[in-house]
Parts: C-alpha cells; sequence; structure tokens
C-alpha cells in the first residue's frame, strides 16, 4: 500500500448513481480542467505515452480523490462532464475508474442519461421518453430515457456499433492454460468466454478465481492482433474479459445468460457490463445463437439485468440497444484535509 502525494484541492461535489448496481460518479462540469477538443483528445491527454494517467495536476488528483479508499474502493467507476465534441450531442464525458481513463462505458452512460433528465439538463416528458445524446471516447452514443409519473423508470443505452474481431483465439494462460476466447469490439475490446472453459462459474464465491482468470487472459492476448482497432488505435487492447453461463430458459428472451466481467486491472463490474453486453451480442450473433431483433436476458454476478437486443447494422458493424436502470444514491462534498498523511487515499487491490 503506497499512500498518493498531498494535494493543495479542497473539496469535490459529485452525484453518486448506480446502475444495475455498477457506481457511476459524476463530477460536475468545470470542477476541474480537462483540456482538449473532442472527448477522445481529452482522454489522450490525461494519458502519458505508457498508456497510465499522467501524474501530477488537477484532473489526476480528483481521480485518485473519487476513486481510492478512504473515498472509493478499488472497483469504484465514474466520469468528469465535458462539454460535447459538437452541438449534436448533449454533453461529453471522461470515464475513470482506478486505473485510469476507459474508452467506453456503457453503464455511466445510462447513469448519466438518467442523471441529465434527473437534474434537468434535458427536458423530459412526465410520460413517454427522450434521447440524451453523450460524446464518449469511443464516439458517440445516446441514453433513451422512458418515464412515468413524472419518474425515470429505465434507461436504453444504444452503442457505438459493435463487431467481431476473432472468434476461437487460442490464448495460453499462466494457470489455466489454453482457452479460447472471442474477441469483440463495442467501443471498448472484449475477450468473452465461457466461464466454464476455466472450470469456473459467474459467482460472487468465485469472484477470486474470476479475477485472477480475467488478469490472466488480457494479459495473454496483449498485442494480438484481434485486439486492435484499426479505425482508430486509441480504442486497441483488451479492456474486458467477460465470462459467462447459460440460465434456465426464460419466456421473455431468446436467450438468458449470467456473467462476470473483470476489467482494467482486475476490477469487477457489479453490472452485466454495458459495453460488455453489446461485445456478447456481437458474438452470440456471430456464433449463430441469438437472432437480430431477439432478446437476450443478461444476469450480472449480483443477479442484476439488463435486457438487450441487435436493433440493426451499420456499416461499421452491428447496433445495439442494452436496456436497464440507474438509480441516484447520493450528492457528496469530498475533502481533502491538507494534513491527512493519506493524501489522495490509497489502493489494496
Amino acid at each position: 500500500m503506497t499512500p498518493a502525494p498531498r494535494s493543495s484541492l479542497d473539496a469535490v461535489d459529485c452525484v453518486d448513481y448506480h446502475t444495475a448496481g455498477e457506481p457511476f460518479r459524476i463530477v460536475p462540469f468545470g470542477t476541474v480542467p480537462v483540456p482538449g477538443d473532442t472527448v477522445a483528445e481529452r482522454r489522450a491527454i490525461a494519458l502519458g505515452p505508457d498508456g497510465r494517467p499522467r501524474p501530477g495536476g488537477a484532473m489526476e488528483t480528483v481521480r485518485q480523490l473519487l476513486c481510492r479508499e478512504p473515498r472509493g474502493h478499488a472497483d469504484m467507476y465514474g466520469g468528469f462532464l465535458t462539454p460535447p465534441d459538437d452541438d449534436g450531442a448533449h454533453l461529453g464525458v471522461l470515464f475513470w475508474h482506478k486505473d485510469g481513463f476507459s474508452t467506453a462505458c456503457g453503464h455511466g452512460t445510462m447513469a448519466l442519461g438518467a442523471w441529465a433528465v434527473d437534474s434537468g439538463l434535458v427536458a423530459a416528458p412526465d410520460e413517454g421518453e427522450v434521447v440524451v445524446r453523450i460524446d464518449v471516447p469511443s464516439g458517440r452514443v445516446e441514453a433513451r430515457v422512458r418515464r412515468s409519473c413524472g419518474r425515470t423508470r429505465s434507461v436504453t443505452f444504444r452503442n457505438v456499433p459493435a463487431r467481431v474481431a476473432g472468434l476461437a483465439v487460442r490464448v495460453e494462460t499462466a494457470d489455466f492454460g489454453v482457452v479460447e476466447v472471442d474477441v469483440a469490439h463495442a467501443g471498448a475490446c472484449y475477450a468473452v468466454l465461457p466461464a466454464a472453459a476455466l472450470g469456473l462459474e459467474p459467482s460472487p464465491e468465485a469472484l477470486p478465481e474470476l479475477i485472477r482468470a480475467g488478469r490472466q487472459v488480457r494479459a495473454a492476448l496483449a498485442g494480438h492482433a484481434a485486439t486492435r482497432e484499426p479505425r482508430d488505435p486509441r480504442l486497441s487492447g483488451v479492456y474486458g474479459v467477460l465470462l459467462h453461463d447459460r440460465l434456465p430458459d426464460r419466456a421473455d428472451a431468446a436467450l438468458a445468460l449470467r456473467s462476470v466481467t473483470v476489467f482494467a486491472d482486475g476490477q469487477v463490474d457489479r453490472s452485466p457490463c454495458g459495453s460488455g453486453t453489446s461485445a456478447l451480442l456481437a458474438v452470440l450473433t456471430e456464433r449463430g445463437r441469438l437472432d437480430a431483433g431477439a432478446v437476450l436476458h443478461h444476469a450480472s454476478v449480483i443477479g442484476s439485468v439488463f435486457t438487450a437486443r441487435v436493433a440493426g447494422t451499420a456499416a461499421e458493424g452491428l447496433v445495439t440497444e442494452v436496456t436497464g436502470t440507474a438509480h441516484r444514491t447520493g450528492v457528496h462534498r469530498f475533502e481533502l484535509d491538507p494534513a491527512d498523511a493519506l493524501g489522495t487515499g490509497f489502493v489494496l487491490r
């Protein structure tokens, strides 16, 4: 455990949401300077040549302050609100987690859709729906917010196009031997495989082994051709490993799965993972397991659920939609006492 250095920062106000159990900490506009003309450029500026956050500066200080214990935890997630790339979107966001800045975040997009309506940034009817357009590092995405009786009831995330880059890609892991994974891009790159292929199941009891497996699969795929995104090299490299198994058939879905997504350096998504679900849809479609328009019932490690479907096609891949719920959990002011020896906090994992 190495505490982060102290900072002159006094306080940061945030609004917290959760999407199907996965946290999303919203840092309002103007809290910290986020340089760059587009969200993708802002992420590139935030990262150094090694792909890790640049040390020093208010942006990195706030990321550490809000992610690390005692104010956060190893699986915390959030984003800095930014202006959109142009007038076609309502807002932009630079996503962050304990290890840095991500290219995509479906659950965060859903939380931001709910927040934009709940906060009044985007006007919405008491009955009906409204589309919130959000610029993220991987492109422009949408959150379709459904309302009833003056309350937000659900949010549907329409992602950038998803595509499969490789099926049955063989990788060798240190502890699980040679395994085959499917690789798909959906704003971020995911490796998808049955948990049973590693002798595991996506359950809370198996989390230590699932984290170990996710880290090893991700490491084994480093530099693999299937993980490269030729249209934008900044989106290359495996971000998450989604390990799934089959659930009993349901009358309201064509297919039911449960999964755990291990992303970044050993973080576990409590939700079924928004952009990971998009990648999973692309894999299931490519393998002939799910028809276009058919509903996927996708459960998380905690039992929360997204429903998802392929809504169409685009030149770059499949258009996917993922639906779930997002709820506000609190409004917080986080402070940093200059006399606090732990500074912006610490990470135990």
